[in-house]
């Protein structure tokens, strides 16, 4: 376990200006402009990050083609890039403490969570498909005896990533290191809200052998370098997480493009169902507590929506409410800290406009609703949870991205999968019965990428992540992530 004196005198780093990493160095933006870094702990500037413009972005994906046209990397035999990428896992190991403060500090996780969700998950995930490097076969068709049929994989190319302020490191790896794994050059935009680890993670990269230009890393907003990656000609792949309006601006950006191919993960409005034979009531209240109160709410797949069935129903509220009463909530840098701050001030305010929406709607308010710890200049909210919450609310249709919690009663599981199946969401979803029929039954009912059960959270590297409907398309995690970075090519050959 991490040490408090160590954690507190990472706190104490000063962070120098950040730089864009393109072709194995940091550069200022072409324009000079910065973006001022606030923590969330405080509301303290941190340090500044290069604002990139169109400038950086053509300099970064030139960078990533000639990399890859070298074939220095793309060419590299799989063994080769297995034993850099086992390289880089290290790397990250070795400075996970030093990662996990930095990101906390930039993006407000409690260090607990940081800790294993970001350089824990991260070096596990590249380990994985460094793995894979040397394992992912082509095909021999089946053929009349006169032709040989083959099917290569190959790199795509230039892959564009663009990822989120929540989770940067791990997200960011389920990207990059499968793309890297294929054999293809990466150019990744991270959030401007959290963009300190990944730039540290690319100086790792080169440290561990990492070609230069094969990762590089353009910060900036989302509507200058974001879109500059978006409408690049010469990207080949994006791959995002993040919000549904800005999924949409990157397909248009595609047709008004290259027809890039785009994988979009855009979040999720997550039901956790609880029915009445559920083994283990107190279990079901902490876990599903914690599957939305963890990261302060700021978890794609967090469930969002409690669905408990009617008989139980004020026994499950009252147990929830009590665990989100007495979560300690507070500075993410503290071992005991159970739930950190919201990342910045513009997402709390939305957080707590959806409270007073939703109050004004007639759901009742259990417990929380407010912001705490303002005199600490930091972004800190209550756990809250509201009961009485009908399928037409907008806490029950639209993404909140915070630590509010909507609670919904049913009668039978007719009406459980009605109420689940309600929004246009479809990311993931938890079931919680002792009954194995009712269980099956619910996985192939719910329209979700991910459905667990008598559990929330925690499925690992070897199983995919990815939604339906509109919270996206594609896979991240597992060999599947691998079909997004790789094209098929075709040998035909009469014998």
């Amino acid at each position: 376990m991490a040490d408090q004196a160590a954690i507190d005198a990472l706190r104490a780093r000063p962070v120098p200006p950040q730089g864009l990493w393109i072709d194995g160095a940091a550069w200022e933006a072409a324009s000079g402009e910065t973006i001022a870094v606030v923590s969330p702990i405080d509301g303290a500037r941190l340090t500044t990050i290069a604002s990139a413009g169109h400038a950086d972005v053509d300099r970064a994906v030139a960078a990533a083609r000639r990399s890859f046209e070298s074939g220095a990397w793309s060419r590299a035999a799989p063994a080769e890039r297995q034993t850099v990428m086992h390289r880089i896992a290290d790397l990250i190991g070795k400075h996970a403490l030093e990662l996990a403060v930095l990101g906390v500090r930039d993006n407000g996780t409690e260090i607990s969570m940081a800790l294993r969700a970001e350089p824990g998950s991260a070096a596990g995930t590249f380990r994985y498909y460094a793995e894979a490097a040397d394992k992912v076969y082509g095909e021999i068709a089946p053929t009349a005896h006169s032709v040989l049929g083959l099917v290569h994989r190959e790199p795509v190319g230039v892959v564009g990533a663009i990822v989120p302020w929540n989770f940067p490191l791990m997200i960011g790896a389920w990207k990059i290191a499968p793309a890297l794994a294929a054999g293809n050059s990466v150019v990744l935009k991270p959030a401007e809200a959290a963009s300190l680890t990944l730039l540290r993670v690319a100086q790792l990269c080169s440290e561990a052998g990492l070609p230069d230009g094969v990762l590089n890393v353009v910060t900036g907003h989302g509507a200058e370098a974001g879109e500059a990656l978006g409408l690049h000609m010469d990207v080949d792949v994006l791959a995002f997480t993040g919000s549904g309006g800005v999924g949409r601006k990157l397909l248009e950006y595609s047709a008004r493009s290259n027809l890039k191919r785009v994988y979009l993960e855009l979040g999720g409005k997550s039901p956790n169902i609880v029915f009445a034979d559920a083994a283990d009531l107190e279990q079901a209240a902490r876990v599903s507590a914690f599957g939305i109160f963890r990261n302060s709410g700021q978890v794609c797949v967090a469930g969002s929506r409690l669905l408990v069935q009617r008989e139980i129903h004020q026994e499950v509220v009252d147990r929830v409410s009590a665990i989100a009463a007495a979560m300690k909530v507070g500075d993410p840098l503290d071992l005991a800290t159970q739930a950190g701050a919201v990342v910045s001030a513009e997402q709390l305010e939305k957080d707590l406009r959806f409270v007073a929406e939703a109050a004004r709607e007639g759901a009742e308010l259990k417990t929380g609703g407010h912001r705490i710890l303002e005199q600490t200049g930091g972004y800190y909210m209550q756990p809250t949870v509201f009961d009485h919450v009908t399928a037409q609310m907008p806490l029950a249709r639209q993404e909140v991205f915070g630590p509010v919690l909507g609670v919904m009663a049913f009668d039978d599981e007719e009406e459980a999968v009605s109420l689940a199946n309600s929004t246009v969401y479809g990311l993931a979803a938890g079931v919680w019965t002792s009954n194995l029929s009712t269980a099956h039954r619910m996985v192939r009912a719910i329209r979700a990428g991910v459905v667990h059960v008598n559990t929330y959270g925690g499925p690992d590297i070897t199983v995919p992540l990815g939604g339906v409907r509109q919270s996206g398309n594609g896979h991240d995690k597992s060999l599947h992530a691998l079909d997004k970075y790789t094209d098929l090519k075709t040998a035909w050959i009469q014998l």
